[in-house]
């Protein structure tokens, strides 16, 4: 009987460590899921940052023909007045390269004119200034007001 009691012994012994592993392990699951969710409302929060800021936007614009049609995505569900100044200078400058690239040599000469005001652009959008394209800025403006 004794064996007997021993044995019950440890096995309520056990089984009381187990429970207790148990609590430990749900508390630690439960701290581990509450810190998810605080960096998870912290990325929110930064995302949310990242997109209200035109100048994010503005930059992304000048990153190629997709980059331009992502700002303007992005720009579409917050709109800025500085990332739809340089979303409206990107696009002019794209359509002019474009069109100039099918004019033999005259054309590829203005296209690298249009790069000098594509890095000059680009300057000013990580400068945080809205600076027009010189001498065919203030068209693109006015022609693509809308965006």
């Amino acid at each position: 009987m004794s064996d007997e009691k021993n044995l019950s012994d440890d096995l309520n012994d056990m089984l009381g460590d187990a429970k207790e592993g148990v609590k430990k392990a749900a508390d630690k699951a439960e701290d581990f899921a509450d810190d998810a969710k605080e960096t998870a409302k912290e990325f929110t929060n930064d995302a949310k940052e990242v997109l209200s800021d035109g100048k994010n936007v503005a930059i992304i614009a000048h990153i190629t023909l997709i980059g331009w049609i992502i700002a303007l995505v992005m720009n579409n569900g917050n709109k800025t007045e500085f990332a739809s100044f340089y979303i409206r200078q990107m696009l002019g400058l794209i359509i002019c390269s474009f069109v100039l690239w099918f004019v033999p040599v005259v054309g590829w000469i203005l296209n690298l004119v249009l790069i000098v005001f594509w890095i000059m652009s680009l300057v000013g959008a990580l400068g945080g200034e809205k600076k027009e394209t010189p001498v065919i800025g203030k068209f693109f403006q006015d022609w693509f007001k809308s965006l």
